[in-house]
């Protein structure tokens, strides 16, 4: 796309409707625009392009945020959490700043890989949903399309993740809940604290069968 990474924010209300507009947006609060942290993390922006990324260098919206000067923050709607990373005194070049992103973009649905994991880990919700399935599946875009509706039922409650059975590093995951290939996709629910869980074989999923299935696990 030929829109210019970053977007220049240039008040309170530029970085509100930024913000607001996804579900999960980058915005680095700068002092000095051409900067060499704010050249680092234009390099990073380049790099994430699913990522939105914002840029601004206004007094008022610093202090709107709470920010010092050279901080990068990452703001999420799935948990409304937010996540800083102050770039001053500090050796931070895109590759760290892409990595911050990668880590904390927990997403509606999060997508469980080596790199996300951290951040999920990290999160502020204790609670996992996780759909065990095959990426490569023709039902697979309808299958994510009801988990995602699923998903804004439990906004702020669950994380919904989805791990895709294709990756190597997730077959540790389906032996975790002691699931089979042959009786995917699952779902399985996790509290962390206690590591209470469950686990429901699907045929299909639908987005009553999953809500049902969180509903009995809340209770």
């Amino acid at each position: 796309s030929t829109t210019e990474k970053p977007v220049l924010l240039n008040d309170i209300a530029d970085a509100e409707a930024f913000i607001s507009g996804a579900e999960v947006a980058v915005v680095g609060f700068f002092q000095e625009p051409e900067s060499s942290e704010a050249s680092q993390f234009r390099l990073a922006a380049a790099r994430v392009p699913e990522v939105p990324f914002g840029l601004s260098t206004s007094p008022a919206a610093l202090s709107h945020y709470g920010v010092a000067a050279n901080t990068v923050t990452l703001f999420r709607r799935v948990d409304n959490d937010r996540r800083d990373l102050d770039m001053n005194n500090k050796d931070i070049d895109a590759d760290k700043l892409t990595r911050f992103v990668r880590m904390n973009e927990l997403r509606l649905v999060t997508e469980y890989n080596p790199v996300t994991a951290i951040g999920v880990m990290q999160g502020s919700l204790q609670l996992h949903l996780l759909l065990i399935t095959d990426k490569m599946s023709p039902k697979h875009p309808e299958r994510m399309r009801r988990y995602r509706a699923a998903a804004e039922l439990f906004k702020g409650k669950i994380l919904f993740i989805l791990v895709d059975t294709n990756l190597k590093s997730n077959e540790r995951i389906v032996s975790f809940f002691k699931l089979k290939k042959s009786q995917l996709p699952a779902l399985a629910i996790f509290h962390a604290p206690d590591e209470e869980q469950d686990v429901l074989t699907l045929d299909e999923v639908s987005v009553k069968r999953v809500q049902d299935f969180c509903n009995r696990f809340l209770q």
